[in-house]
């Protein structure tokens, strides 16, 4: 496995409708949906220009009558499932789903931090560095942003996991600061505090996008709402966070060119 102990590495969408949120995504992203080769499931897999980015699949009914709603989860590479498994554990997070293996794909684990966010840890079966997180490409993941109770408990918890440093900071009023995480020299996402009363903790995920107001209009007109923005950030882009049919929140980011 190429990709290093930390690596985003994989994004997965669980939720209750996935032919809309195919259609969905492929109107507002651009990607392109196939079927996961010897899944036994209907695992699909979201690319763009012969690059894989994501996957998808239902909600499994199990995940959904303990309270589990659509959403976005992220894999983060690991150099031992098993390991780090038991050591998020008794660092105070909590396991969902015990080490297992996907035959020709890798072992995984579905883990929570110690505030309750959920996340994937992955050893993958293959050589190959997945470019599912890339910076320099549209249509692939650009930030990945942690909204949790907690901030400085959440660095250090993966900090300690993961190897993810402490990057700058931005002040944000009376929410605390905007703090950037650093992994292996680059700026891979930030944790800020979440809003009270808003959403509970949880990733969000920002895939690039070439016109950040055409990529608005095709989510408000294929039936997604936009919560924020667009709104104009360092390095004169533009993000919008928003929701599918289904109620998942993803975020998007790239240029306004008009």
């Amino acid at each position: 496995m190429a990709n290093h102990h930390g690596d985003f590495l994989w994004y997965e969408l669980l939720t209750s409708d996935a032919d809309a949120a195919a259609h969905f995504y492929g109107a507002v992203i651009g990607w392109q949906t196939r079927a996961a080769e010897g899944s036994d499931r209907d695992y699909r897999i979201f690319g763009i220009d012969n690059e894989d980015v994501g996957g998808l699949m239902a909600l499994p009914a199990s995940a959904e009558r303990a309270g589990m709603r659509p959403t976005w989860l992220g894999y983060v590479a690991v150099d031992d499932v098993d390991a780090t498994a038991d050591a998020i554990v008794r660092a105070g997070g909590k396991q969902h789903m015990p080490p297992a293996d996907i035959p020709g794909v890798g072992r995984f684990a579905m883990l929570a931090d110690p505030q309750g966010v959920t996340f994937y840890v992955m050893r993958g079966a293959r050589d190959g560095t997945s470019t599912a997180f890339d910076q320099s490409q549209f249509a692939h993941c650009n930030w990945n942003e942690l909204a949790t109770s907690d901030p400085a408990a959440a660095l250090a918890f993966y900090k300690a996991q993961f190897g993810w440093e402490k990057g700058d900071a931005m002040p944000m009023g009376e929410m605390g600061e905007y703090r950037f995480i650093n992994h292996r020299g680059q700026t891979i996402g930030a944790v800020m505090r979440r809003v009270p009363d808003g959403p509970p903790p949880a990733w969000t995920f920002y895939f690039s996008v070439e016109d950040i107001d055409v990529a608005a209009k095709a989510v408000t007109g294929n039936g997604g709402t936009i919560h924020y923005g667009p709104a104009e950030v360092p390095g004169s882009v533009f993000i919008i966070v928003a929701s599918d049919p289904q109620g998942a929140m993803f975020g998007l980011v790239g240029p306004r060119k008009a």
